[in-house]
């Protein structure tokens, strides 16, 4: 980069590729970044892209790069560093790795549901990776202590493993594929309760507003519940679709003479299964809600609001904050 020399590009590298007002452009956005072959790329390219993305934000940027080298960069950038704070996420809880990893643990958790113990220990390892994307993914802008973090955890974690335990217990006499359903029911539960422990501060403290230029306007707890909520269904949206119409599929597979043969083989066919639904289920579970989350002005809290107004008027209808992921 010492020989960066200032270009007129003719575009923002941070104006999105795609309208993110709507489903689809979201989609489109969350195709690209959510790319699991990302999760494969080495640091120092990760590195070199984001010093690109910086650059590129400075109008300065290597003489001969391409938009194509450009956009390329921007795809990495957005799959491995936080949008808030800028810093290189941990690879676990990269949505990128959402696919590898998530297609391990929930086939898995659906192969392994007849017996407690191995219920216990699939639902433990899915809280902990849970809890790895939810501390990746939170609102940076508010930090959370490892006492935090600790309470998070192990209260999500008890929340999965009693719904699992609990609900396991309840269907040893009832229809095979309700069985199948209890890892579901556990993620779900887990979900409500994993994520706003471990964004706790954000709902105590609330989190960074702004206007439609970005300019801070203060913190709201009613907007940190917001996205919080958005994050908690989209998260089970995420779940659904696989943990849900797979266990339907693998009842009926397992009636035929072929699938009896081959039981050592239904594991890894529910993995495989697991991560083509999620292949599709993770970009499209982000993109449910905007990333860029908006409150309308009457929806705040009564002193945040008058605050806007009297410094603003009536030009703030709406704020904006980072839902998070």
């Amino acid at each position: 980069y010492t020989k960066m020399a200032t270009v007129s590009l003719g575009f923002n590298i941070d104006s999105p590729r795609w309208d993110q007002s709507t489903f689809v452009g979201r989609l489109k956005h969350f195709l690209n970044i959510t790319d699991p072959r990302t999760v494969l790329v080495p640091e120092e390219e990760l590195d070199r892209a984001k010093a690109l993305v910086e650059g590129c934000r400075a109008g300065l940027v290597p003489p001969g790069s391409s938009q194509e080298q450009l956009l390329y960069a921007k795809k990495l950038y957005d799959s491995a560093f936080h949008p808030d704070s800028g810093e290189k996420m941990n690879f676990i809880g990269r949505m990128s790795f959402q696919v590898p990893g998530g297609m391990a643990i929930t086939g898995c958790m659906l192969q392994f549901y007849r017996t407690v113990p191995a219920v216990v220990f699939w639902q433990w390892v899915n809280q902990s990776f849970n809890a790895f994307v939810n501390y990746t993914n939170r609102n940076a802008a508010s930090p959370i202590s490892l006492r935090q973090i600790g309470v998070a955890y192990v209260t999500a974690t008890g929340a999965a493993l009693a719904t699992a335990v609990g609900l396991n217990l309840y269907t040893k006499r009832a229809p095979p594929l309700l069985a199948r359903w209890v890892p579901f029911a556990a993620v779900a539960a887990a979900n409500c309760v994993n994520i706003p422990m471990m964004r706790q501060q954000e709902i105590i403290n609330g989190i960074t507003v702004t206007d439609d230029n970005n300019n801070e306007l203060g913190r709201s707890r009613r907007a940190a519940v917001k996205g919080i909520a958005q994050v908690v269904l989209s998260r089970i949206t995420m779940a659904a679709p696989g943990m849900i119409i797979l266990p339907i599929i693998m009842e009926r597979l397992e009636k035929f003479t072929f699938m009896q043969r081959i039981r050592v083989l239904h594991g890894p066919l529910q993995v495989l299964l697991c991560g083509g639904f999620l292949l599709f289920m993770v970009p499209a579970a982000c993109a449910l809600f905007p990333q860029r989350c908006s409150l309308a002005l009457a929806d705040l809290e009564v002193e945040l609001r008058d605050s806007i107004v009297a410094k603003h008027g009536d030009k703030v209808p709406y704020v904006y904050f980072n839902k998070g992921l």
